[in-house]
């Protein structure tokens, strides 16, 4: 069993109570006191779970909520999302090869891509059944494990993948001077796998994002080119991203007259 498998299966014991002793996770997953420390150590870091004496707590409730499922996260700042998929559309050119994250804004944009001449590598679940529904683009799905929350086909013990692309639309769960932040470690591991198979890193997050902090950098902008978001982004937060020399596409949210 990995790192992450053993992590992953203390969150989901932890979904169903609120405290596991050292000893009890030791029985349940097999392995030694230390490793079972380390793993709860990394949680703790992460913000995943509460390291407290004798083993390991469930976050608080107000803890986790910044990162919603999907189902419900999709349906919130809907306008925004569509705008910034429209933009990010034309900064996408025919028959070329392009990487789709997880994420509801990145979901957005892969409806408006659907039937274009593209190719398209995905590992969002809820994405590939779209494309595979409506969409004429070739598409090529990531394989795996189904890991419902955040709806990813991911293989854990695979480290490379044999697709190369131009660009790379990625989502993020929040945004700062660092980069971009997630909370999930799939996500983190995945955003920096697939960064290193494309030309061109591009960032879609509507301005809310900038106000959410989780607590791991998946990211830096060092390897990110260009952000679009949307027209409530704040004079400070588009000074701090031309300082990490990120260009900014601003996309106008049609709102109801």
């Amino acid at each position: 069993m990995t790192d992450f498998e053993r992590q992953e299966k203390i969150v989901m014991l932890l979904d169903e109570r609120p405290f596991a002793s050292v000893r009890d996770l030791q029985h349940l997953i097999g392995v030694s006191g230390a490793t079972i420390r380390r793993d709860i150590e990394k949680l703790n870091e992460a913000g995943r779970a509460r390291k407290v004496y004798g083993g390991v707590a469930a976050v608080e409730r107000g803890v986790r909520a910044a990162s919603l499922p999907f189902v419900e996260n999709r349906d919130i700042a809907v306008a925004a999302k569509r705008a910034i998929a429209r933009e990010a559309e034309k900064l996408v050119q025919d028959g070329s090869s392009i990487i789709v994250h997880a994420g509801s804004t990145c979901f957005h944009f892969g409806c408006r891509i659907a039937h274009r001449n593209l190719r398209v590598y995905t590992n969002s679940l809820p994405l590939a059944s779209y494309l595979g529904e409506h969409g004429t683009c070739q598409l090529t799905v990531g394989g795996g494990d189904l890991h419902r929350e955040p709806g990813l086909l991911y293989d854990v013990a695979t480290t490379s993948h044999r697709f190369y692309a131009a660009q790379f639309f990625v989502g993020a769960l929040g945004i700062s001077e660092q980069g971009i932040l997630e909370q999930h470690p799939l996500l983190v591991r995945l955003c920096d796998e697939m960064s290193r198979t494309a030309s061109e890193v591009i960032l879609l997050a509507d301005s809310r994002k900038f106000s959410v902090h989780p607590p791991t950098v998946a990211l830096p902008f060092s390897r990110i080119a260009r952000v679009v978001t949307d027209d409530g982004l704040s004079d400070a937060h588009a000074r701090m991203l031309e300082r990490a020399g990120v260009e900014i596409t601003i996309a106008q949210i049609e709102r109801e007259q």
